[in-house]
């Protein structure tokens, strides 16, 4: 690191868990964003003043003015903006370090096999039930860690995949992919402004832990938040020894 490194993440090496040792992990890390709305807003913009060296953004939407009530990475003057790329833009104003690639495309389950497997760490931002499980099925197959956040209403929750562990659940053992879910979205059901910055912060936090095996992650915990009376639940998930992802993976 240089001297100016050293400056701008001195409150990280700071602390005995990272030191310059983690924050160099972070610089020469990679991490893949799936979204960059509500919580993925707070994700790229906490990974990149953490100093995550290469960021790569995916989402296909366009700022709109209804996003700017929470979508805190975006401003007035990107309104029709690809999110992807003003998100970038907010990370490089902040750290012109970062290396962000901004990819404005429907992450599908071709293009993530190939962009999960050159990430370190993938978060997921998304707000449907088909990406997030394509996502999982590449982190599974690639054995790469997930970090997933969900925020509708007054209710968040997060948790960890990561399958490098024997017993760590998937996605798909939490959440099959053939049961019936209810899916919806902000724009039918809304959805409390801080609640995704509190899911995205903390999403941001697993991913820069699993970059630098400081302390221990949400993998085999769900943590979900009912913000109405600010009361967090938590329960532990097991592996399912029959998920139709993992199990032939992990046996």
């Amino acid at each position: 690191m240089n001297d100016n490194q050293l400056l701008r993440y001195s409150r990280h090496i700071l602390l005995d868990e990272l030191g310059i040792e983690g924050q160099q992990r972070l610089l020469s890390a990679h991490a893949l964003v799936i979204g960059a709305g509500g919580l993925g807003s707070p994700v790229a913009l906490y990974l990149g003043t953490a100093g995550v060296g290469r960021i790569t953004l995916v989402d296909n939407d366009t700022v709109d003015l209804t996003n700017l009530q929470r979508q805190i990475a975006h401003d007035m003057s990107r309104i029709d903006q690809a999110k992807a790329a003003s998100a970038a833009q907010s990370i490089n104003e902040i750290n012109p370090e970062v290396s962000v690639v901004a990819l404005q495309e429907r992450a599908d389950a071709q293009r993530l096999d190939a962009l999960v497997a050159a990430a370190d760490v993938v978060v997921d931002c998304c707000d449907n039930f088909a990406t997030r499980h394509a996502v999982n099925a590449a982190c599974v197959k690639h054995g790469k860690p997930l970090v997933s956040g969900a925020a509708i209403g007054f209710d968040g929750q997060i948790s960890v995949y990561d399958t490098r562990q024997a017993e760590s659940p998937c996605y798909a053992c939490i959440f099959p992919p053939d049961a019936a879910f209810e899916e919806v979205r902000c724009a039918t059901m809304g959805v409390l402004a801080p609640l995704v910055g509190i899911i995205g912060s903390m999403q941001a936090a697993e991913a820069i832990k699993l970059l630098t095996g400081a302390g221990s992650s949400l993998a085999g915990r769900l943590q979900m938040l009912d913000a109405r009376a600010m009361e967090w639940t938590e329960i532990r998930t097991p592996r399912s020894a029959d998920c139709s992802v993992c199990a032939s993976r992990n046996s």
